[in-house]
């Protein structure tokens, strides 16, 4: 995962597709991320819930997200006659490009790619070219070329001379690396793959190191071309973005998903400002209850020592004073220290400030650009704790896989017959 929302501790498996140990020996917390992204509010009325599966307890059905999850992370799935493969993405880049789809709704895909360039891949790597992230960003469909990060190193070896080694320090998005070394070992037996003497895997807690050892009389970008076209080492991801939308499985475009997640904020920030107020309300009728007895409070306290009991001084308040039941409870229920003057100032200010608060949560529902406004607030926040840099690198055009890539640069004869037929013959057989 690109952001993880699960922080794991002890082994949980490794590139190399190593198993996980058993669950009674690993342990693991929510990341911060996830609290601040995606169960902010979730006691504030903002989704809906539903039974589990045998109706014991309630469960979301949705978390009240804050950030455009979906393409954060990724998802793949398949299903009966459907399936879905989002890549993930960067945080900043996603949070960049929602807040440009808020100050202009009318943004296209393209010009959405100036801000959301492309997927950004946990494990690094490069994409070649943007052609496949572009179909997949205006279809819903399309297929990027990723690519394992190597390099043409010199390799010091003692009592023998220098050799040219290939070093691979990133993977393609999901390539197994063992699997990978095995394929490589394997084309070299088979004589598919020229020019390597060794490989071996250097990776150590600091970082992944493939060393392809080559022949003295290899040519090193001969060498990686040949990796490249036979070998996991570059790779296509086939994005389909597919998702729920309303219950109904859509092909998403990147401007019509931004769109479907500001909507989705939006009923989710009406919810919750409902909720508030609501609340808000409840509490300043009550405040509003305790001030009527503080006016009358000779008469109430006259009122609530006559009473036989509380049944029937509660019964007594709400038919002397027009009160609510539950304003008559919360005066009978109110301690004597809050009878002096400034407990009864205290009650005085928090009944003004739950009056300016609900007329601010009623300007809020009533204008979509206050909205808007809160949603900006919430993304700049998590982009300025949570965010950050790309690791995934994208390629203007796509790299040097040419066919003459794959041949030697060496001294040769271009043979020409009269049928014209072509041949390549190099000088030292002729």
């Amino acid at each position: 995962m690109r952001s993880p929302l699960i922080d794991g501790h002890g082994n949980f498996g490794s590139v190399d597709n190593d198993p996980a140990a058993a669950m009674r020996y690993t342990e693991c917390r929510l990341q911060a991320l996830s609290n601040a992204a995606l169960l902010q509010d979730i006691d504030s009325d903002t989704v809906d819930y539903a039974d589990n599966f045998d109706g014991s307890q309630q469960e979301p059905i949705v978390l009240p997200a804050r950030i455009p999850q979906l393409f954060l992370n990724g998802s793949s799935g398949i299903a009966v006659g459907m399936a879905t493969n989002i890549p993930p993405h960067n945080l900043g880049e996603l949070i960049d490009g929602t807040i440009a789809k808020i100050h202009n709704p009318e943004l296209t895909d393209i010009e959405l790619m100036q801000h959301i360039p492309g997927p950004d891949f946990p494990t690094g790597g490069q994409i070649l070219g943007r052609a496949g992230i572009r179909d997949a960003y205006t279809t819903g469909r399309g297929s990027i070329t990723m690519r394992g990060v190597a390099e043409i190193e010199t390799i010091e070896r003692r009592g023998a001379p220098d050799r040219e080694a290939i070093i691979v320090t990133e993977l393609p998005y999901q390539t197994n690396k063992a699997a990978l070394i095995e394929k490589i070992a394997d084309l070299v037996n088979d004589k598919k793959i020229e020019g390597i003497s060794d490989i071996r895997d250097e990776s150590d807690r600091d970082g992944m190191r493939i060393v392809i050892e080559l022949k003295r009389d290899a040519y090193p970008r001969v060498v990686l071309n040949n990796l490249y076209k036979q070998t996991p080492i570059q790779n296509n991801f086939g994005a389909n973005i597919l998702a729920l939308i309303e219950s109904e499985p859509q092909l998403l475009s990147l401007s019509n998903y931004l769109e479907t997640f500001l909507n989705f904020r939006t009923e989710t920030i009406r919810r919750r400002t409902e909720y508030e107020k609501r609340k808000a309300e409840e509490r300043d009728r009550l405040l509003q209850g305790l001030l009527i007895a503080l006016e009358n409070l000779d008469a109430v306290i006259a009122l609530i020592r006559h009473s036989p009991d509380s049944a029937a001084a509660k019964h007594e308040l709400v038919e002397s004073y027009n009160l609510e039941p539950d304003q008559a409870d919360a005066i009978l229920q109110m301690q004597l220290r809050r009878l002096t003057a400034l407990e009864a100032g205290k009650i005085e200010q928090e009944h003004d400030e739950l009056i300016a608060k609900i007329t601010d949560l009623n300007d809020i529902l009533a204008r979509r650009e206050r909205v808007l406004s809160i949603i900006e607030e919430e993304l700049l926040d998590i982009k300025a704790k949570h965010a950050t840099p790309r690791r995934t690198e994208i390629l203007k055009d796509l790299g040097s896989l040419d066919e003459m890539d794959l041949i030697a640069n060496e001294q040769a004869m271009i043979l020409v017959t009269e049928q014209g037929y072509i041949k390549r013959m190099p000088v030292d057989n002729v």
